[in-house]
């Protein structure tokens, strides 16, 4: 073991109340502050249940650009070690099964694409366990420790594109051709799993590519087996469906299909300790594709039918762990403005939840014991916690230096009714000086999605759309953060309702909200602002086409003309499923694209923004209402940053966007 531990000495300026700080009077969140937050990801419990290794992701100035490093945290939050320096791409860390070694991805210094690394933590020693040229996705140790299996990637359009002059065509032969950051994905694109021999270095291939593309594969616990997803393109089959699949772990084995189900957000696959069954996740018909909470299923594997692990549970399960004695799981429930630790009961079905409180959880990892999680609130970035009892104990205080500095505006919850008599809730951030009975400038930040959430966090990823709401309340704003229909955490019933149905009953909810804290004397009425990312963008757009109160409007990575994004964006299929074709019944296309066709109603002076390489929404989306506007003698600006996609990687255009959006707001509503 390595005997040199970093020691963070808490002392009295962190005192920890719940799950956050109490901070002392700060200063006001700046733009720059973008760059100083530590993204915590990757929680992995030892064996022994005595370690966390986990990956914090910093920001490089000098070189713009993201760096990750592997961390390893004792679980009493004594000793926390840095174990990586100079590589990048650091992700997914996962001890061997005796607990000696971390294998983990990586680019190690001079390569170019990401690699197997081996970390000895006896002697601190770090080597690469591959040479790969195609891209490596995923690594699990086998319960006997003997080999990794890895999920390769190859065949991609960028693939060749780095020496040849000038770069192949790119062939296309599939419904799902290109997906953000990855790109096109063009005829002969594959993913397949491979077996890795720790000590010989021997890689061999487990499937091959006449299978289909595999991905998210788990081993049996006697090594024997491997289960994995199977699809016949990139994404979905065109039904909606997946294949779960078992393969032995032997020369010429060929796969089983287990059961054919509707892909969920996140699949992961899962054996019972016992061998016996195996848990997965499952989403909706195609149709209902955009408006999915996954839900848990365990199905036996010899012979009989899946069942829903919590039938009564009418909210999404996020992630799950079998616990050791194979009759419960651990998840994470995604629950209306918060995600929660829970135990389901696999007999009665039963969901209790472990831990009460305002918090965001969004990732874990279980021995089957014992348990870390990542953990957010209010005034508080994602942080390591373990599970102690019933206890969230966090053990790790990478964002404290940042976050003592600043003063965070208090959140609240609301409540209060739409046109319909619907019920409606989300979050009301104040400025930190704010005093009761003073009228404010308040703006509107809507979340994307749509089947997201705004819930009680502080930034859990790359991008801090979480943050932008105490970032805004800094400048002086009341800040509205509203879980419309079609949000998750609230059931399927309330998630759904937007289906085929776009800008609607969303854009109720939104309107409702505003009459809401105008009637309660916060909210200036003659200084609303409205702002959103990805959907956010989308609802901005026609928001603003049906509601001339608001003074300023920011659309990140939005569109209006959903006809022209058919083809252009990554959604063909969720496109064709609900609404159809647009030769079919060109109605429901015009009804979804409410704020490009009614642009002329438009009055609030916009800000358009988005990547150039966005394929998720591309920027033709923001560039047709910049025009729009722009003919219609509307104030407007569009700003495009160059190679960036849906969610930017270059920090200092993240800093950049958060200046403009403040000088935009600031030079309408103030």
């Amino acid at each position: 073991m390595i005997q040199q531990c970093l020691r963070l000495a808490l002392g009295a300026l962190l005192a920890v109340s719940g799950l956050g700080l109490v901070h002392a009077k700060g200063r006001a969140i700046q733009p720059d502050d973008f760059l100083r937050f530590a993204t915590v990801a990757s929680p992995q419990v030892s064996p022994d249940g005595k370690w966390v290794a986990y990956t914090v992701s910093t920001v490089d100035r000098d070189r713009d650009e993201s760096r990750t490093a592997l961390w390893l945290a004792s679980w009493d939050g004594q000793q926390q070690l840095q174990l990586t320096k100079d590589l990048k791409d650091v992700d997914s860390p996962r001890f061997s099964p005796d607990g000696r070694f971390i294998a983990f991805l990586a680019t190690p210094a001079g390569a170019e694409k990401v690699q197997v690394m081996l970390l000895d933590r006896g002697s601190g020693e770090t080597r690469s366990l591959t040479s790969a040229s195609d891209g490596i996705n995923s690594i699990a140790w086998s319960p006997d420790g003997k080999r990794l299996l890895l999920v390769q990637h190859g065949g991609m359009a960028d693939d060749d594109g780095a020496s040849a002059k000038p770069p192949k065509p790119i062939v296309i032969d599939a419904m799902h051709f290109k997906q953000d950051i990855t790109g096109y994905v063009p005829a002969g694109a594959w993913k397949r799993l491979f077996l890795l021999d720790v000590e010989s270095r021997k890689l061999e291939g487990l499937t091959s590519e006449q299978d289909g593309i595999a991905d998210h594969p788990a081993w049996s616990p006697d090594s024997r087996r491997v289960a994995y997803v199977r699809t016949r393109s990139f994404g979905p089959d065109q039904d909606g469906r997946e294949d779960i699949v078992l393969i032995d772990v032997a020369a010429g084995s060929t796969p089983q299909v287990l059961a054919r189900v509707y892909s969920p957000n996140a699949q992961h696959l899962s054996w019972s300790p016992d061998g016996r069954q195996l848990a997965y996740l499952e989403g909706l018909e195609p149709r209902l594709s955009a408006y999915i909470s996954d839900r848990l299923l365990v199905r036996p594997v010899a012979e009989g039918e899946a069942h829903l692990a919590a039938p009564a549970l009418d909210r999404g399960i996020l992630d799950y762990a079998w616990q050791s004695d194979g009759r419960a799981m651990l998840t994470i429930v995604e629950d209306d403005t918060v995600s929660y630790p829970a135990r389901i009961d696999l007999r009665s079905g039963k969901v209790e939840r472990l831990i009460s409180g305002k918090f965001a959880t969004i990732e874990m990892s279980s021995t089957g014991r014992q348990a870390a999680f990542v953990v957010s609130d209010d005034h508080t970035a994602g942080e390591v916690h373990v599970l102690d009892g019933r206890v969230l104990r966090r053990v790790t205080h990478h964002g404290d230096a940042l976050l003592s500095e600043l003063e965070l505006g208090p959140v609240e919850d609301i409540s209060f009714k739409s046109a319909d008599g619907s019920e409606v809730h989300g979050l009301l951030v104040k400025p930190a000086d704010h005093v009761e009975g003073h009228k404010i400038p308040t703006i509107l930040w809507i979340h994307g999605g749509p089947a997201g959430h705004d819930e009680h966090s502080l930034p859990l990823d790359g991008y801090p759309l979480q943050f932008e709401r105490q970032f805004l309340a800094a400048q002086g704003y009341a800040v509205l953060a509203i879980n419309y229909r079609g949000s998750s955490g609230r059931g399927a019933k309330f998630q759904q309702a937007i289906a085929s149905d776009w800008c609607h009953l969303e854009v109720e909810d939104l309107r409702a909200a505003v009459d809401y804290v105008i009637s309660r004397g916060l909210a200036d009425p003659e200084r609303l602002g409205i702002g959103g990312w990805s959907y956010g963008g989308i609802l901005t757009d026609c928001t603003i086409a049906s509601d001339t109160r608001f003074k300023a409007a920011v659309s990140g990575a939005g569109s209006s003309n959903q006809l022209t994004m058919f083809g252009s964006d990554q959604y063909a299929q969720q496109y064709l499923n609900e609404l159809g074709g647009p030769w079919q019944d060109l109605q429901p296309w015009l009804k979804v694209s409410y704020g490009f066709f009614h642009a002329e109603r438009i009055k609030t002076p916009t800000l358009f923004l988005g990547g150039e390489k966005d394929f998720n929404v591309p920027i033709a989306g923001g560039e047709q209402m910049y025009q729009a506007l722009r003919m219609l003698g509307i104030p407007t600006q569009l700003v495009v940053y160059p190679g960036q996609y849906h969610i930017f990687t270059r920090p200092s255009y993240i800093v950049d966007r958060a200046q403009r959006v403040r000088e935009w707001y600031a030079r309408y509503l103030k």
